[in-house]
């Protein structure tokens, strides 16, 4: 089924159904590669991979080596790099960080409505799993720099990923175009070596999936799994989800892990559009919700 000569046709051609499937790939995926292909036929840059979290076979792919922008998402670099920090007596979980004026930003999150001052590195790192909070993204990146959070991206094998700056309500010529890339690929490379402890160790990738295990956005893929955004750490139905998404102008992505009573996958799906009106937007959603069934379906 896949054509391997794919590479010299456009990445958006949907009449080559099959040139981004696996030979194995299951005929219950098929309705989200169709949803896919019908995006990109309308102008949507599509990037997306899932494997099974066991065996590490790749179910679905397209264009999974395009680094796309994944804004909030690469925040999971960040987190990487405060895990392994807790080890250090001077960067301890309860140490306290203040905010100032210039970590100030607006969106998600809600820190930048509570009056405490200052809060405690694993409390911070907790409202980014939970609710992608900018304001305690800031100060996280200000207390362990970028230049380390790269570091150890690179050192984790990733070059198609990375967390390129600070949060900003406004992005000037001498910003970074995006707060986040990353390929479909190396994320749901990263989220299974999470799954098996192997980022860092085991006690660092376990306090990783903690934090992000918080996250309360369930409307992109997981939108179709019918869990509580707000309580779904316990499993719900023999489903266990653990994701991370990324929302801006023009942007949806999300990747996860999720597991189920038969078997559970590893999956990145990154969507870039042009936000024009609320059909356009609509039909990204539906699209993620499509590879979500399919997901479902395979682990259910």
């Amino acid at each position: 089924m896949a054509v391997r000569d794919s590479e010299k046709r456009s990445r958006h051609a949907a009449e080559h159904r099959g040139k981004h499937l696996g030979s194995e790939a299951p005929e219950n995926f098929s309705r989200g590669f169709e949803a896919l292909g019908s995006l990109a036929v309308n102008g949507v840059q599509v990037s997306a991979r899932a494997t099974d979290l066991t065996t590490g076979r790749v179910l679905f792919s397209v264009d999974d080596h395009v680094v796309m922008p994944t804004a909030s998402v690469g925040t999971v670099l960040l987190l990487i790099e405060v895990a392994a920090r807790l080890r250090d007596a001077d960067f301890g979980a309860y140490t306290l960080l203040d905010r100032t004026v210039a970590d100030s930003v607006s969106g998600s999150g809600i820190w930048q409505h509570l009056q405490a001052p200052s809060l405690p590195i694993a409390d911070l790192a907790a409202l980014v799993g939970a609710s992608n909070d900018n304001l305690a993204t800031n100060v996280l990146i200000r207390a362990v720099g970028l230049e380390a959070v790269h570091a150890r991206t690179e050192s984790l094998g990733l070059s198609r990923s990375a967390l390129l700056d600070r949060v900003r309500d406004h992005r000037g010529p001498d910003d970074a175009p995006q707060l986040s890339v990353g390929s479909a690929k190396e994320l749901t490379w990263l989220f299974t070596a999470l799954a098996r402890g192997e980022i860092i160790d085991a006690e660092t990738s376990g306090r990783v999936l903690g934090w992000l295990s918080l996250n309360t956005d369930l409307t992109l893929v997981a939108s179709a799994f019918g869990l509580d955004p707000f309580a779904h750490r316990a499993g719900d139905h023999g489903l266990l989800v653990v994701n991370k998404t990324g929302t801006d102008a023009g942007v949806r992505s999300e990747v996860g892990i999720l597991r189920g009573p038969r078997s559970g996958v590893t999956y990145a799906v990154s969507m870039s559009f042009s936000d024009t009106t609320l059909p356009v937007r609509l039909a990204v959603l539906d699209g993620l919700r499509s590879i979500g069934l399919d997901l479902l379906e395979y682990v259910h």
